[in-house]
């Protein structure tokens, strides 16, 4: 049985992750380096510096948006951005890293878990709260740590706990809308080797997601593809860090390639 975390679980994965982010930047021969990376989003060109600059940011963002509570939109660019940008000497750009995460922790204590914020997920299952936030906070840290340690030639994988309940966000909160899906219908499982399932149902009615949980003389249907692998490597996957072929995956690849083309907001 795996632990379903809560508001002060994920308050503490924040803070682990954040203070692994800092130790692998900590690390880096220079601030100048290329971060190394997969990520579909990122520039070619980014470095070091500018890696933890979009972090830091997103960080100080994010507090802000859970600070506002309710609302229609994020709070204007002034409430979270100086205009000065991060330090660019290392001990000062740590240091504002580490405000950066202690602004958004702050936030969040001071919220708890079930005070309603704006969210850009509104077309999922997940929460409009900040304990929504807070759970989101986590694979994000946790995949830029990623990259830093990859960066710096120390990549680790992630923890269960980080990894289980982050692809199940990953699911739920990013995957899950009522767009139609613009392909043929399609039903996709993913398996993490710790035992724990997804199954991602693709239709005109949109991405409906499900924990998959077999029972004993109960018929599942059958899925188009699938994708076994560790909770970590699915994540990694998720986020465009590893390829496909990292995963043993079954039936038909194609959507796959599909899932990851797929702009829902377009």
């Amino acid at each position: 049985m795996h632990k379903i975390l809560r508001f002060p679980d994920h308050l503490r994965l924040i803070n682990e992750r954040s203070a692994a982010f800092r130790a692998a930047v900590a690390a880096a021969p220079s601030l100048d380096v290329p971060v190394l990376t997969s990520d579909p989003h990122a520039s070619p060109e980014r470095t070091l510096f500018d890696l933890v600059q979009h972090v830091g940011m997103a960080r100080r963002k994010s507090a802000a948006i859970v600070a506002a509570g309710p609302a229609d939109a994020p709070p204007e660019k002034s409430a979270w951005d100086d205009g000065m940008g991060a330090p660019r000497e290392r001990e000062a750009l740590l240091a504002w890293w580490t405000e950066s995460v202690e602004q958004l922790t702050s936030a969040l204590r001071e919220a708890g878990p079930n005070r309603g914020c704006w969210t850009w997920w509104d077309d999922s299952p997940s929460p409009q709260t900040s304990g929504a936030w807070a759970r989101r906070q986590v694979p994000e840290i946790a995949v830029y740590t990623y990259d830093v340690q990859l960066t710096v030639g120390a990549p680790q994988p992630l923890s269960d706990e980080v990894a289980l309940d982050g692809f199940d966000d990953c699911q739920f909160t990013l995957c899950a809308t009522t767009v139609a899906w613009p392909h043929e219908p399609a039903i996709v499982d993913y398996h993490a080797t710790e035992g724990r399932s997804w199954r991602l149902r693709l239709s005109q009615d949109g991405a409906q997601v499900a924990h998959l949980t077999p029972v004993a003389g109960e018929d599942h249907d059958t899925a188009d593809a699938s994708a076994r692998g560790t909770a970590s490597d699915l994540v990694l996957f998720f986020y465009g860090r590893i390829p496909l072929d990292s995963l043993e995956v079954e039936g038909d690849r194609r959507i796959f390639d599909q899932l990851a083309a797929w702009d829902p907001s377009v």
